[in-house]
């Protein structure tokens, strides 16, 4: 049977490119117009798992999806990073000066707004998604409207691409991380990663001594994430994600750790997808 993986957005987004790189051609998608949904579709068992953007090397971390995994007691089984390439994409046979309009993500247009500044006479229009202006592209197929979006959606929407990385960053990175119900049973020499959660008081050194037995025990702190919490003034809670060579070493720190700071919890052990 496929596996069945939630998105957010629709076919031909850059989740889904992430879906088909990670698992496979073989593989059912959900597609969830929103990453509540998408944890909706994951906790009622609607898919197998969920695939949900996390953190993006330019805009930072998308700080509300922690709090979901955290709050809907999902957990990480797996990550993967992907560049995100930003395409300029119309119905064959049109040449850039046929193009009057371009549809797409009010994001994706900000990061390729350089590239049109050579072309003034194309109007830059927001919509609600990257792959949705390239569906409705094809779909109404729309001559003289190009659509920026990823090469998956070109692909799936048999649209033809104008220009490739037309992107002013070129190295624009975004992490995802694989989510479900339950622990992946991955043996232990093949973990290397782990993202934890826990809270500290606002007192003097509390946060720096939870830093040294990480430092002690030979762990690797690649990113920590403060959320205050809400209702206890003054009180916060930290995301971080360690990666680590020996699996003993982390074990021991998880032991340390359970008793030195207040709710510590493993949100997910699984293998370092960077290279």
């Amino acid at each position: 049977m496929k596996k069945q993986i939630a998105i957010q957005g629709i076919k031909g987004c850059f989740h889904h490119q992430v879906a088909l790189e990670y698992f496979g051609e073989d593989i059912e998608i959900e597609e969830c117009m929103s990453f509540d949904a998408l944890v909706d579709a994951v906790i009622k068992k609607k898919v197998d798992l969920g695939v949900m953007a996390i953190e993006n090397s330019i805009a930072g971390s998308i700080i509300p999806n922690y709090a979901l995994i955290d709050s809907n007691n999902l957990h990480v089984i797996g990550e993967h990073y992907i560049n995100v390439n930003h395409h300029l994409m119309v119905l064959p046979g049109q040449d850039i000066m046929d193009i009057t309009e371009v549809h797409s993500h009010p994001m994706a247009l900000l990061q390729c707004k350089e590239f049109f500044k050579q072309y003034p006479h194309i109007r830059l229009v927001e919509c609600s998604d990257t792959a949705e202006s390239a569906r409705r592209v094809k779909e109404m197929q729309l001559k003289g409207v190009g659509a920026i979006a990823s090469a998956t959606a070109a692909q799936l929407y048999d649209l033809e691409i104008l220009f490739s990385e037309i992107q002013t960053i070129k190295n624009n990175s975004t992490r995802f991380v694989i989510v479900k119900t339950q622990n992946s049973v991955l043996p232990k020499e093949e973990i290397n990663k782990a993202s934890l959660k826990f809270e500290l008081d606002h007192k003097r050194g509390s946060l720096a001594a939870v830093l040294n037995v990480m430092s002690d025990c030979k762990l690797n702190l690649t990113k920590i994430q403060s959320l205050p919490i809400i209702e206890t003034p003054w009180k916060y809670a930290f995301f971080v994600n360690i990666t680590f060579q020996d699996y003993e070493d982390y074990e021991k720190a998880v032991k340390l750790l359970t008793i030195m700071a207040d709710k510590f919890k493993i949100l997910g052990e699984y293998k370092n997808a960077m290279k």
